[in-house]
């Protein structure tokens, strides 16, 4: 197993080893997109903290093992040399070696592949996240934008606030509106501003509240858990129903046989909503950190009270209907325009007609190639007018 200590202090000096050392080494990362420049075998560069010299050297070392195969396996060491000055000694492996690890990791997670998860019973697996999503291109008001990026970079940098005030370092977030208002989208945005991996959590295929535990173990530092679609993924509020709103479930079963079936699938797993509260913000909760919690919805109304006050889901988003902003941000993205003649009557009709970022997005498609954009933009004021109508 490769020492982390190792890993950190090489991502430590790949700037300083990519100006000073003779001969190098390259890994790719970041999706196969970049390099990163390591010092070779046997060089040597040089360091400066708080006005102190030092060098750290990098060596090898080889070894047969004793073997009577006949391809013997050879054994190879690698280390950090590190000289300096011996009156330096409680500064060097005080401060300075601190400094060097926790520059280190930061430098690592910044240049890693971030992952994708998905879970399968009580087992992750994993794509590479790709996901093109910013702030920047999200369909909403530029002032609520600024709100969430603020709130989330500032969690991220809160490791000594969490620790003072004794809560874990974590932090939940409710996404709530109709379909097509750009939740998931939301999320890719979050994960990428700050760096993130996501583990978008299936309740369903989860056997019980022991397996949801284990797959919360399981999570790394730096993640974004997902459940979403929370209102549909179990049967969590049936232990807090009154007796009449259960009576009306089992004469609707009767009525629609395939909502029974959903149901029963449902009810397959074990996971109740003591567990699922637990799992937000039990003790269990505390294992890791700097991890959000993310619930999506469509509607919020369908949620026990529990599970979404302030503690567990400490900030509740809205996304809603495409406004004038919205729309404004979609025709940049699509059409990379920023004004039209056009744009004054869309506006008008997006006061009176509610319609989703979504549906926005669908018109301001080039779906050919002699689809100009003064064409997009028709059949936009086109579905509004209609949408307007149907209203009245």
């Amino acid at each position: 197993m490769r020492s982390e200590a190792y890993s950190a202090i090489e991502s430590y000096l790949s700037s300083t080893s990519s100006s000073q050392a003779k001969r190098l080494k390259a890994d790719i990362v970041m999706n196969n997109r970049s390099l990163v420049l390591s010092m070779d075998d046997h060089e040597e560069v040089a360091d400066e903290f708080q006005g102190v010299k030092l060098w750290w050297a990098s060596g090898k070392h080889v070894c047969k093992t004793q073997s009577f195969a006949f391809y013997p396996v050879t054994d190879e060491k690698r280390f950090y040399k590190l000289t300096f000055h011996k009156k330096h000694r409680d500064l060097i492996i005080g401060p300075y070696l601190k400094h060097v690890l926790k520059e280190g990791t930061a430098i690592k997670v910044r240049n890693r592949q971030r992952k994708l998860y998905t879970n399968n019973g009580s087992n992750w697996s994993h794509v590479v996240f790709e996901h093109p999503a910013t702030f920047q291109t999200l369909a909403m008001e530029q002032d609520k934008k600024e709100d969430i990026m603020e709130d989330l970079v500032t969690f991220s940098q809160a490791e000594e606030f969490y620790s003072r005030i004794g809560r874990a370092w974590k932090r939940g977030y409710l996404l709530y509106g109709p379909p097509g208002t750009g939740k998931s989208t939301m999320i890719a945005a979050m994960a990428n501003l700050l760096g993130y991996d996501i583990y978008d959590l299936e309740l369903t295929a989860v056997k019980d509240n022991t397996e949801l535990r284990k797959l919360l173990i399981e999570t790394s530092s730096k993640s974004i858990i997902v459940i979403e679609d929370i209102d549909c993924s179990l049967d969590l509020t049936g232990q807090r129903r009154p007796k009449k709103e259960k009576k009306d479930e089992a004469e609707e079963m009767k009525q629609h046989p395939m909502h029974k079936a959903s149901k029963e699938e449902a009810k397959s797993s074990q996971v109740t909503l003591s567990g699922l509260l637990n799992f937000i913000d039990g003790l269990w909760s505390a294992c890791g950190g700097e991890r959000l919690i993310v619930f999506t919805t469509n509607f919020v109304e369908k949620l026990d009270p529990a599970l979404i006050r302030k503690g567990r889901m400490d900030k509740h988003i809205e996304l809603s209907y495409c406004g004038f902003e919205a729309f404004k941000v979609l025709a940049k993205n699509y059409q990379k325009l920023d004004s039209h003649k056009l744009f004054g009557r869309i506006q008008d009709l997006l006061r009176e007609v509610r319609i989703t970022p979504a549906d926005v997005a669908e018109h301001l498609m080039p779906k050919t190639a002699s689809r100009d954009l003064q064409t997009c933009l028709e059949s936009l004021i086109q579905a509004l007018e209609s949408a307007k109508q149907a209203q009245d």
